[in-house]
């Protein structure tokens, strides 16, 4: 397979890692880069000769949300976002993120539907939408909810602040925390004790943790809301223009 946005490299002890590969523009999400996700996590989950999947960002950041500055993509969209957060979160492969710089909104979300998370000091998480003049998805709000909980959530899904590394390892989500230079030798480590596990025993867990989680896989990707789209109202055009002009939107008091 050949990618326009991501990295692949499946070792010979077969670890998968998978790279955010847009670092100029912080790997934001544009169509391209979810349906080339999709596309890659629908491939390994198939693929015996990757046992474990690492997912880490090029550049400054492990990924700055969505691509509000340009074209999605020239085709028709293959996934969705929640589609792709399905594939992630139902993967019968155990799934680490590699997290250092920002990892915001959709981002954010997709750490939440990994398996582990280790994280630099220097890392920080948010949920940006409601600044932006829209909510997130239903799909996306489970997400952050599972993350942060749900008096956390409440919080920063309605502040949009950010949300160090310290602060989420304090609440569960990230799992550690590791220097910059040791970050790549922690997540082999983990990837190697992973490795000890084997591979069918592994895949029914996460298929009990998709049907016992909280909320479970059957709700947190419901046909009926995982598609649901953002309204493009005044607000949301709004938000995102002052997003890009880099002012303050017009419903803040001057």
């Amino acid at each position: 397979m050949t990618f326009e946005t991501i990295t692949l490299d499946i070792s010979a002890r077969a670890i998968a890692t998978l790279t955010l590969n847009r670092p100029d523009k912080g790997n934001a999400l544009n169509q391209t880069l979810i349906d080339e996700l999709g596309d890659c996590f629908a491939a390994l989950a198939k693929n015996p000769a990757a046992r474990v999947i690492v997912v880490k960002g090029a550049g400054k950041h492990f990924c700055a949300g969505a691509d509000l500055g340009g074209p999605a993509t020239a085709g028709e969209a293959k996934h969705t976002l929640a589609g792709l957060m399905e594939l992630v979160d139902r993967c019968p492969k155990p799934v680490i993120a590699a997290v250092h710089g920002a990892a915001i909104g959709g981002g954010f979300a997709l750490t939440s539907a990994c398996d582990v998370i280790l994280a630099t000091p220097e890392a920080f998480f948010s949920i940006p939408e409601t600044r932006l003049g829209m909510a997130p998805s239903p799909t996306l709000s489970a997400l952050f909810m599972r993350a942060a909980g749900y008096r956390n959530f409440r919080r920063y899904g309605f502040s949009g602040e950010r949300i160090s590394a310290a602060q989420a390892h304090e609440w569960g989500h990230v799992s550690e925390l590791c220097a910059v230079e040791d970050l790549d030798a922690k997540v082999a480590a983990l990837a190697d004790a992973m490795l000890m596990s084997a591979p069918g025993a592994t895949a029914e867990l996460k298929a009990r943790v998709a049907e016992y989680g909280v909320p479970p896989a059957s709700k947190l990707y419901d046909p009926a809301t995982r598609d649901a789209k953002h309204v493009r109202s005044e607000e949301a055009i709004e938000g995102v223009a002052a997003f890009r002009e880099k002012r303050k939107p017009k419903w803040y008091p001057q």
